[in-house]
């Protein structure tokens, strides 16, 4: 009988996975087994339908808002696609991002979507990772406003101050600027991975400069999708105040504008599972800071997370009824 040996890099990637829930559970653990389970609970139940369906409809604005901006993208590479397509494409990565360990899988559902139409995989891969670039400079933007409202309100309360935060957005528009305007250097920064394969990595690095060049030439896009990404970050600031209204936690929209953006920035971390734990050790340690209770912090992050939960269940459909008519296309990597 011939002997079967796990994939090199098996172990390794369970005990990775292990450690992520033990850390999410660890941490999920620690803040419950220190608050107020009653209190925590009377605040959860008691939430106002009518803001919960505010946040709701917040939540689903900003995936239209986010599959415009995939277009606009999409549209400087001269890939046309339907928006509802790309809208269908945003719901079923955010179904596989909130029930995957990572947040890998949505990227990769969008780069498969849009990977026939772009031309190759390379060249869709380039457009999710400019789209995210631009998205990060929208969530530090959004916290550095936030950062210098609260300071100029209160003074007090937070964990990173806004000049941290403005300085973090002028060196992200820099970095974004340099390898738009100059894709050459790209190649330089990938050179050594001509060591691998060197005819295969410079075909690649070829159609990823070609396609920074093209957004160079159409830069209308790049400022759109910045715009667009403020707006995404603006609204789901908005869906955490909604929340906030429907369980009555007395916390201002500008320090929401900082926790929520920051909070993100911590999960982007790989050691939790999805940001649970991290997310809520980061809520409660924001809200000591300015006085509120560890439950109320609990019961945002947590009802935020459900709900987010919840709304991204609609992918797992879409996802079910693609799958009895998609045909996969060979596509150039």
């Amino acid at each position: 009988m011939t002997e079967t040996h796990p994939p090199a890099g098996f172990g390794r990637r369970h005990a990775f996975s292990f450690l992520k829930i033990a850390v999410s559970v660890g941490l999920l653990w620690v803040l419950l087994a220190n608050v107020d389970l009653g209190r925590l609970w009377q605040v959860t139940r008691t939430a106002s339908p009518a803001w919960v369906a505010t946040a709701v409809g917040v939540y689903l604005g900003m995936f239209l808002i986010s599959s415009w901006r995939w277009r606009l993208l999409l549209r400087a590479q001269h890939a046309m696609l339907p928006f509802g397509r790309l809208l269908a494409s945003f719901l079923v990565g955010a179904f596989f991002n909130n029930f995957l360990p990572s947040n890998i899988g949505g990227d990769v559902v969008r780069i498969t979507d849009t990977a026939r139409a772009a031309g190759s995989k390379t060249v869709a891969t380039t457009i999710v990772l400019v789209d995210r670039g631009l998205g990060l400079l929208g969530l530090i933007f959004v916290a550095a406003i936030g950062a210098s409202t609260a300071a100029a309100r209160t003074g007090a309360g937070q964990l990173v101050g806004p000049g941290v935060l403005w300085l973090a957005f002028v060196l992200g528009t820099g970095a974004v600027l340099l390898v738009v305007t100059a894709p050459s250097t790209v190649t330089w920064l990938l050179r050594p991975l001509e060591m691998l394969h060197r005819e295969w990595v410079r075909e690649r690095v070829l159609r990823l400069t070609t396609a920074l060049a093209r957004f160079r030439d159409t830069g209308g896009a790049l400022a759109g999708c910045f715009i667009g990404g403020v707006l995404v970050q603006a609204m789901l600031v908005g869906f955490y105040v909604a929340i906030a209204r429907a369980l009555a936690i007395p916390i201002s929209t500008a320090h929401l504008a900082v926790l929520i953006p920051l909070s993100f920035i911590v999960q982007m971390v790989p050691v939790s599972v999805n940001g649970f734990g991290v997310r809520e050790a980061t809520f409660t340690l924001y809200f000591a800071r300015l006085g509120l209770r560890a439950e109320s912090a609990l019961a945002l992050s947590l009802v935020g997370a459900a709900l987010i939960l919840i709304f991204s269940l609609a992918g797992a459909v879409i996802h079910l009824a693609r799958r009895r008519h998609r045909d996969v296309p060979v596509i150039p990597v």
